[in-house]
C-alpha cells in the first residue's frame, strides 16, 4: 500500500477486496473514497462535448470514473425559475435533468444510497439507507425500538401510487404487500411499519 501511495496512486486503485478494504479503513485514506469529475462546460457545451470535457471523460474512463458535465450559468437560472419555468427551459436546452439532479443521483448510486418513504396523515418523509439494507434495518433508521420490535412492513412502491393515483387503488391493484424481516428494501418504496416494543 505505502509504495502504491508513494507511487502518486490512488489506493481506491489498488484493487482491495473487501476484506483489506475493511482492514485498512481505520487509517482513513482519502484516496481510498469514492470520487467522480464535475466539469463546469458552456451552454453551448450542453449538448456539444468540448474538447476539455472530451480530455476529462478521457481520463476518467481510464480512472473508472463518472463525469458530470454541469453548466453553472444554467444551473443558476433554473434555481430561480418555478417547476414549469424549469421544464419549459430545459426543453428549450434539450436536456432532459438539471446538472444539480445528475449529481445528485450520480452521488447516490456511488455511495450506495437509496431512498425510501413513510407517509401518515399529514407528512411524507423520504429517508436514505444503504443499498441492501433490509427492511428491520430500514424501520431502525427511523427508530431503534422500530428495529428491535419489527413484525412485518407493508411495502408498495412510489411508481404504484403515481400510475394509480391512491394507496386504495395500490392494494385494490394487489400491489401493497406484507414483507417480513429478510425483505430488502428497494429504491421508491413507500414503506408502513408493523412492530411491538
Amino acid at each position: 500500500l505505502r509504495d502504491h501511495l508513494d507511487d502518486g496512486l490512488l489506493a481506491s486503485k489498488m484493487g482491495l477486496s473487501k476484506d483489506e478494504k475493511e482492514l485498512i479503513n481505520e487509517l482513513s485514506l482519502l484516496s481510498l473514497k469514492p470520487y467522480l469529475y464535475i466539469a463546469n462546460i458552456s451552454e453551448d457545451g450542453l449538448n456539444n462535448p468540448e474538447i476539455r470535457e472530451q480530455q476529462l471523460q478521457e481520463l476518467a474512463d481510464e480512472e473508472g470514473v463518472e463525469v458530470i458535465p454541469i453548466c453553472a450559468q444554467v444551473e443558476s437560472e433554473l434555481s430561480e425559475m418555478d417547476d414549469d419555468e424549469s421544464k419549459l427551459f430545459m426543453e428549450e436546452l434539450g436536456i432532459d435533468s438539471s446538472g444539480l439532479d445528475r449529481l445528485t443521483h450520480s452521488g447516490y448510486r456511488m455511495l450506495e444510497q437509496i431512498t425510501y418513504f413513510t407517509a401518515g396523515k399529514q407528512e411524507v418523509r423520504a429517508w436514505e439507507i444503504r443499498k441492501g439494507s433490509t427492511a428491520p434495518e430500514a424501520a431502525g433508521k427511523i427508530h431503534t425500538d422500530f428495529e428491535k420490535g419489527f413484525i412485518r412492513a407493508e411495502v408498495f412502491h412510489f411508481d404504484d401510487i403515481d400510475q394509480l393515483g391512491s394507496e386504495s387503488s395500490v392494494k385494490d391493484a394487489g400491489r401493497w404487500r406484507l414483507e417480513g424481516r429478510d425483505y430488502v428494501v428497494q429504491d421508491g418504496d413507500i414503506m408502513h411499519f408493523r412492530f411491538n416494543v
